[in-house]
């Protein structure tokens, strides 16, 4: 008995009030064929009605071309919990999903990615819930915002519990009814692989936690096989544990791609096919993020000017030096950018997200480099909400299971919002002051805890366009001027709070403001010898 049936009919298998799991990422692995479906079934019935969704990674694309914005519809989405959910440009119309996160029509949580593939696993395995300490004192803490995005999000997911004389969190099990994951092949009995893949994702564990607890698993994927066809070392997700297959034969490996071998890791890209940033104030920022790194380290990398800094390795001559690790499961290689974010060209391996994270969330890799939205006081990172701008916002992602306890953390950013930036032989050159102070009292929204990277003997950097600073004990502190900036006017006069300042306060060496290789040498640790034209 054939297990393929049309997007259509899978629709039809989601009940009114379901608790659907999705697999997807930022731009990639999305089922976005059923999930269309799913909502023209209901534009024309009237169901599935009041579903909740669940969204390790993330819920859709950047700009809400696919993904969740297909059941972006009041009466059919009534709750979904994800890791983050699509963003756009402020010139634009929010996705469809952040209208229903503003308008409260639908009940909407944020919860870091590593802890919502934890809970895929535990309710997997008919266990009660995760106990936790990532996410402690941050707006995953029930203390703050307990994961709620809006008003709607009344029903508490997440209480502090003490257990063996500590403090933890506690999420208790979701248990889906269905479960949609993607794939690039199936033969006749569902067995699945990923050839064409740009990632494993979280498939397995959100088609065990619907097996296991009599649900039902639709995997989309490019075409059906013979059986006996597919290798067993490459079957990622066995046919016993799929239930039907969805044929698209033009689904997209990324939200702009509809192919290309180097993602998936059957062919390697020659690295002078891979553009290097062109010379402005952001690759400046790089380049300084950049100083922080040494030979050997394994270094987990986020969305924004960090981005850019497998990059500058590049142009440096630096390449495999470090080993990019990122959170949808690429392991060295070269971490993608714009829509290809979370996938990486010339990868050594694919890890599958939920053990990724778990390498994430014990501390086991080197260092991560993150972009910040504000920084306060205590040190403390927003990089998840802003009520000014919430649908250029996106969520945390898997950025507060990597901060939990990442040993050295270098946060990269603007000083203020709005300013006016340029760059000439002698630094930086501020031509109009922003507007918008990102150095503040309080962060509107806790990312990243200060206090616990404190307490926890944690190293963070700030890297800036004007300084670094460091976070001490007693709050944060200036520990290096670029060239051409005045200390007084435009690193303390644009703090909101007062800034200490290093008895040493070095100067970023002018290598970095000129348009040539700066000469970065990772041997140990980061040093610049004789710039290179």
């Amino acid at each position: 008995m054939t297990k393929v049936i049309s997007a259509q009919q899978a629709a039809k298998l989601i009940g009114d009030g379901a608790i659907v799991s999705v697999s997807s990422s930022s731009g990639l692995g999305c089922p976005d064929a059923v999930l269309a479906a799913i909502g023209a079934r209901f534009d024309a019935e009237g169901h599935p009605k009041n579903i909740t969704t669940l969204h390790p990674i993330a819920a859709g694309d950047m700009y809400g071309i696919k993904g969740i914005d297909h059941l972006a519809k009041p009466g059919l989405l009534k709750m979904t919990l994800a890791g983050s959910y699509p963003s756009g440009p402020s010139s634009s119309e929010p996705p469809k999903i952040w209208q229903m996160i503003g308008d409260n029509s639908v009940a909407a949580y944020n919860v870091p990615s590593g802890i919502l593939f934890d809970m895929h696993r535990e309710a997997a395995a008919k266990r009660p819930g995760v106990l936790t300490k990532v996410g402690l004192d941050t707006f995953a803490d029930p203390r703050r915002q307990g994961c709620a995005m809006n008003a709607a999000a009344s029903e508490p997911i997440v209480r502090v519990e003490q257990f063996d004389g500590e403090e933890w969190l506690y999420f208790r099990s979701i248990v889906p009814n269905v479960s949609i994951i993607r794939a690039t092949s199936a033969d006749e009995r569902g067995n699945l692989t990923y050839e064409h893949e740009g990632a494993y994702l979280g498939g397995l564990e959100q088609a065990l936690a619907a097996r296991n607890n009599g649900g039902v698993v639709i995997a989309q994927v490019k075409r059906v096989v013979q059986n006996g066809t597919l290798k067993p070392h490459d079957v990622r997700i066995p046919g016993v544990l799929v239930d039907h297959i969805v044929i698209d034969p033009d689904q997209l490996q990324t939200t702009q791609t509809p192919y290309d071998p180097a993602i998936s890791g059957e062919i390697f890209r020659p690295l002078s096919t891979f553009r290097t940033p062109q010379h402005d104030v952001q690759k400046v920022i790089a380049r300084r993020v950049a100083m922080e790194l040494a030979d050997g380290m394994a270094v987990n990398i986020g969305f924004g000017i960090s981005a850019n800094v497998p990059r500058i390795l590049l142009e440096e001559g630096q390449h495999g030096k470090v080993t990019w690790v990122i959170e949808q499961g690429a392991v060295g290689g070269v971490p993608l950018l714009d829509f290809k974010f979370g996938c990486a060209s010339n990868a050594d391996a694919f890890m599958p997200s939920p053990h990724q994270f778990i390498y994430f969330q014990a501390g086991g890799f080197d260092a991560s480099l993150l972009s910040f939205l504000q920084i306060d006081r205590s040190g403390s990172v927003n990089v998840s909400k802003l009520s000014a701008r919430p649908h250029v916002t996106a969520g945390a992602g898997g950025f507060v299971d990597i901060t939990a306890r990442a040993k050295k953390i270098v946060f990269s950013g603007f000083f203020n919002a709005g300013a006016k930036l340029s760059l000439n032989e002698g630094g930086i050159v501020i031509e109009r002051e922003g507007k918008v102070k990102k150095v503040v009292e309080e962060v509107e929204h806790v990312s990243f805890s200060g206090r616990r990277a404190v307490s926890q003997g944690q190293d963070i950097t700030y890297v800036t366009e004007r300084c670094v600073m460091k976070l001490t004990p007693d709050g944060l502190m200036v520990t290096e001027i670029a060239p051409g900036i005045d200390l007084e006017r435009d690193v303390l006069g644009q703090s909101e709070i007062p800034l200490a300042v290093a008895a040493d306060l070095k100067v970023t060496p002018a290598a970095l403001y000129l348009d040539r290789p700066m000469g970065l040498a990772l041997n140990g640790g980061a040093s610049l010898g004789e710039s290179h034209g």
